[in-house]
């Protein structure tokens, strides 16, 4: 009866292991052919896929260059834009999530629902009047207009209201006040580091998603120069690169390769901070 138990658990993990080899394969080969294709020449990539890298990555970098394609100005600008908009957000949404957590006051639920209800409204039905709105303050063409938004955003204030809850430890924290500490400082000295993982987890979310915002700064940014890299990424489709297949990949390429890096560097953070902030004690 145990031998048999046994030979059905082996065989059900076996297939599960099949199984999500296969999504593995399925989700990393299009990824694996975007990064080799940035190396290969066009009549290599018109004679049909290939697994293993060529040898004409800089040859497609000059094709970028000499068609007026910046890649380093737009990597800048991209990395500024997200850069700044991450440490904003994460800082500014964690502490009102502090605010909401940790103290008792009036219009407590109604605040909290009123956040509930603009994580649910898109972007896109307020970008006339977001628009309007960045234009009497003169921030249209402006990184500003990109990156001071991000100090109220409903769904980081939402995510770090959830695990807040299931990592605070008032104790801590009235023994801050008893010890005379400031309120910010409580939350400075005891409750961030506390909150750390979680920090770390919107924050390689955060970033990826303002590295990767298209829509926003398209309507808000016209100067070439101010462009971030999704949006050079765009100029690609032009009737300029229609036959530079091998550098069109490069460009498309260049903007993956940073969000792929800044995943294995801190996707331990991920797991850490959705585990930690999954059970109370």
């Amino acid at each position: 009866m145990i031998k048999n138990y046994r030979i059905s658990t082996n065989i059900l993990r076996f297939f599960i292991y099949l199984f999500l080899a296969v999504l593995l394969i399925v989700t990393l080969l299009p990824v694996w052919l975007l990064l080799v294709n940035a190396t290969r020449s066009t009549l290599e990539i018109q004679q049909g896929i290939s697994l293993l890298p060529s040898q004409y990555t800089l040859s497609n970098y000059k094709i970028l260059l000499s068609k007026g394609l910046d890649l380093p100005q737009g990597f800048l600008n991209s990395l500024t834009i997200a850069a700044a908009t991450t440490i904003i957000t994460v800082y500014f949404s964690m502490l009102t999530a502090y605010g909401i957590v940790g103290y008792d006051f009036k219009g407590k639920k109604f605040l909290y629902n009123s956040i509930l209800v603009l994580v649910m409204i898109p972007m896109q039905l307020s970008i006339i009047g977001f628009y309007q709105y960045m234009s009497r303050f003169g921030l249209t063409d402006n990184y500003l207009s990109l990156i001071l938004p991000s100090i109220a955003s409903a769904g980081a204030v939402f995510f770090f209201k959830q695990y807040l809850e299931s990592i605070m430890i008032q104790d801590l924290i009235d023994a801050g006040r008893i010890d005379g500490a400031s309120e910010l400082g409580i939350f400075h000295r005891i409750m961030f580091p506390i909150a750390v993982p979680g920090a770390f987890t919107l924050g390689i979310f955060t970033f990826v998603a303002a590295w990767n915002n298209f829509f926003n700064a398209y309507i808000l940014i016209t100067s070439r120069q101010k462009y971030t890299l999704p949006m050079l990424v765009q100029t690609l489709r032009g009737d300029v690169y229609r036959h530079e297949y091998g550098a069109i990949y490069l460009g498309l390429a260049a903007s993956v390769i940073p969000i792929i890096i800044i995943y294995f560097l801190f996707s331990r953070y991920i797991v850490n901070g959705i585990s930690m902030g999954a059970v109370k004690e």
